[in-house]
This record gives C-alpha cells, structure tokens and sequence, in this order.
C-alpha cells in the first residue's frame, strides 16, 4: 500500500470547523467534540504524522528504494501547507491571548 494513499489531511484539520447543527437551547447541544487543547494536540499529531510520512519518502528516495518523486512532493508539500496552517493557527492564538491581556480589568 502507498503511504500517500492512506493521508487524509482534512481528518485532522477538519476539527478545527466544527460540524453544522440546529440551533437549539444550549442545554441540547452536543458537547462531545472535545476541548480545544484536544483539538489542537490533535492537530499538532496529525502535522507530525505528514512530516513523518514526508521524511521516510525522502529516505526511501535517497536510498534508491521503490520511492516516486511525485509521491514524496506530494508528501512534502501536503506536510508544509499543513506545517503553515499549524503556525497560522498558533499565531491567531497568540494574538487573541495578547489582546485579552491589554484589556483593562
């Protein structure tokens, strides 16, 4: 089996939107999703996983093994738009954690 195959990229970053649902009292709605830290440690699992996949292509292609160069490209770049998203996300937190601190008590 193909190790690009098996990535699926929005599994992970698809948490981070939650799921459409009726608007109801907040008493009925599901709270099962997860806290933000899990979504996030999830997340951060699921970029790790991509630039490990990356990384054994790479080492498969240098060693001369059954590796394709479009297969660790695609690998690659899959890991680096996620690898920015990662960052991009961390950065809003930042800037909202900045923003609560300067607001007066």
């Amino acid at each position: 089996m193909n190790p690009i195959n098996s990535i699926n990229l929005t599994s992970g970053l698809g948490a981070l939107t939650p799921p459409l649902r009726a608007l109801g009292p907040p008493g009925e709605q599901d709270t099962t999703e997860g806290t933000f830290a899990d979504v996030l440690s999830g997340l951060i699992k699921d970029v790790n996983g991509l630039q490990a996949t990356a990384g054994e292509l790479r080492n498969q292609l240098l060693a001369g093994e059954a590796g394709d160069l479009h297969q660790y490209m695609i690998a690659a770049e899959k890991a680096g738009i996620a690898m920015e998203l990662l960052v991009e996300v961390r950065n809003k937190i930042v800037e909202a954690y900045q923003q609560l601190m300067r607001m007066p008590v």
